[in-house]
């Protein structure tokens, strides 16, 4: 059973993401980082790629809060969830990335409203990878380590 709540995990956060979802649905999660002072700080975020439940991309300001927190600590906590639909919270590590390459395969229309393109030099994708994860998914629980 841990395989199906997976398979519909990995389709949930899929069809959750910018360069997925459906025209005219504004797809967001949760993201958790750790403030200067050791405190959990969470905020909604739209992801731009995943690829199932092991990465997640998010595209963001380089001299903003969330790249400030990761140079201080990387370990973060990624949740999507839905009116008791399901519960999808996983944790890791998160990582800032400014290669040109990776932001442009990244960017998404949205992005136009706060960078001038790609290669913006505030413009910077956080890679956030799963160490384990925490599913409750069509009542259906699942939990587990990458």
């Amino acid at each position: 059973m841990s395989k199906e709540v997976i398979a519909k995990a990995e389709e949930i956060i899929r069809q959750n993401t910018a360069h997925s979802s459906l025209e005219g649905s504004e797809p967001y999660c949760v993201l958790a980082l750790i403030d200067r002072d050791g405190y959990p700080t969470a905020s909604t975020i739209t992801a731009s790629k995943a690829h199932g439940i092991n990465w997640i991309t998010f595209c963001t300001g380089l001299e903003g809060n969330k790249a400030k927190r990761i140079a201080n600590c990387n370990r973060a906590s990624v949740c999507f969830n839905k009116d008791g639909a399901y519960n999808i919270t996983l944790v890791g590590t998160i990582e800032v990335v400014t290669d040109l390459a990776i932001k442009e395969e990244m960017w998404y229309p949205g992005m136009g409203q706060h960078f001038n393109g790609p290669d913006d030099p505030d413009y910077c994708i956080l890679h956030f990878e799963t160490n384990r994860y925490n599913f409750l998914v069509d009542w259906q629980e699942a939990e587990g380590i990458l």
